[in-house]
């Protein structure tokens, strides 16, 4: 079999970490696989291992503008996999304007079909944005041969707009595995010592309440609690203005709060080492990358009770609604007071984490477009 792979518009960190990791541990002795066809943009490709069964191909247009790339897709890709004679297009881009058949669509992103978060944007080009890619992806995934989802959650959400899928497969992505080699340093941290570093890991975003977890904090803190809060991921627009704003109003002198901008791995696992809670605080999420990385790192974990959350974190931390200060901030307090609480959770959702692994998803994500192509 010849397999293709669009990864032509994948630019955010999940989408990419997903691409190197189901092509890094690709196990061609596993498979009736002969060749991998794989097209991106330049950077992309070259950080792909260099293998006999992968072929890398670009294309100019896929390092311009949104709007070539969407040209080359929609025109050229068809001609290119027909050329290199592939059995089957992997579309890591759910928004996919290619109609090649058959066709496996990996369904990554969420935001377009989560109630109430449109709300959050307002009236504008970004909720036109969202209302768009959401027809285009129920478009992708009733053309295609089947759907590979990342979380039971998004599954079900997504078929209630989408209709019901024949053929789909619930496939969680994995964590890199150094995350799993540094969080042992953690796991010897004293929980006894009084927790006082809280870290939350995420770009700005309305969805993603670092407001809400400002004011929570900023609670607690006014009522005698020790706290110092990083957040880590930087962020532009309306809603980082707002941020920028809110951190200036509560501590202008940043005694206490900082926001950091996106940071290299060497510098999160510094971050990451020096946090005694992890808050994850998100509204909307497929299967988060973040959260999965601070239960790595055995940190205890105060986590928003959304979306797929409670799923992957099980019994691992403590939940909150992301909508409601005061329920966070109970929950901070809990895990603050407890050292048992602390040591209990950190240890399960360390446990929890290590059974991501990228070997299980790139062999199960293989196995079943090679299942389906000879069934097709």
């Amino acid at each position: 079999m010849i397999i293709g792979i669009d990864a032509s518009r994948i630019r955010s960190g999940g989408g990419v970490a997903h691409i190197k990791g189901i092509i890094k541990n690709f196990q061609s002795y596993n498979h009736s696989i002969s060749k991998v066809h794989i097209w991106s943009y330049r950077k992309l490709l070259d950080d792909l291992p260099t293998e006999s069964w992968l072929v890398k191909h670009s294309n100019f247009l896929l390092n311009k503008s949104l709007s070539l790339q969407i040209i080359w897709q929609l025109f050229l890709l068809d001609r290119e996999l027909k050329n290199h004679r592939c059995d089957i297009l992997f579309s890591l881009d759910a928004s996919t304007f290619c109609f090649f058949d058959p066709m496996v669509v990996l369904s990554q992103d969420l935001l377009s079909y989560e109630p109430n978060i449109m709300s959050k944007y307002g009236f504008g080009l970004k909720r036109l944005r969202l209302i768009l890619i959401l027809f285009l992806q129920n478009a992708a995934f009733r053309r295609s041969a089947a759907v590979l989802f990342l979380s039971k959650y998004a599954s079900n959400l997504i078929q209630k707009s989408s209709g019901i899928i024949k053929n789909f497969k619930i496939i969680p992505h994995g964590i890199d595995q150094c995350f799993i080699d540094r969080g042992l340093y953690s796991i010897s941290r004293d929980y006894k010592c009084n927790p006082k570093k809280l870290i939350y890991i995420s770009n700005a975003a309305p969805y993603k309440n670092q407001l809400q977890v400002i004011e929570a904090v900023n609670f607690l803190i006014k009522n005698g609690y020790d706290l110092s809060l990083n957040l880590i991921g930087g962020g532009h627009g309306k809603y980082q203005k707002l941020l920028s704003e809110k951190i200036q109003e509560v501590d202008p002198g940043h005694n206490w709060l900082k926001q950091y901008d996106f940071v290299n791995r060497q510098e999160l696992f510094t971050h990451l080492s020096n946090a005694d809670i992890f808050i994850f605080a998100s509204s909307c999420e497929n299967l988060p990358v973040t959260l999965l990385e601070g239960m790595a790192f055995s940190l205890p974990i105060v986590c928003s009770d959304r979306g797929p959350m409670p799923d992957v974190l099980k019994d691992g931390g403590l939940y909150f609604d992301p909508d409601d200060i005061k329920s966070l901030v109970n929950a901070l307090e809990q895990i603050i007071e407890s050292p048992f609480l602390r040591t209990n959770l950190s240890n399960k959702a360390r446990s929890i984490a290590c059974k991501y692994t990228w070997e299980r998803c790139s062999f199960s994500s293989f196995k079943s477009i090679t299942q389906l192509l000879q069934n097709w």
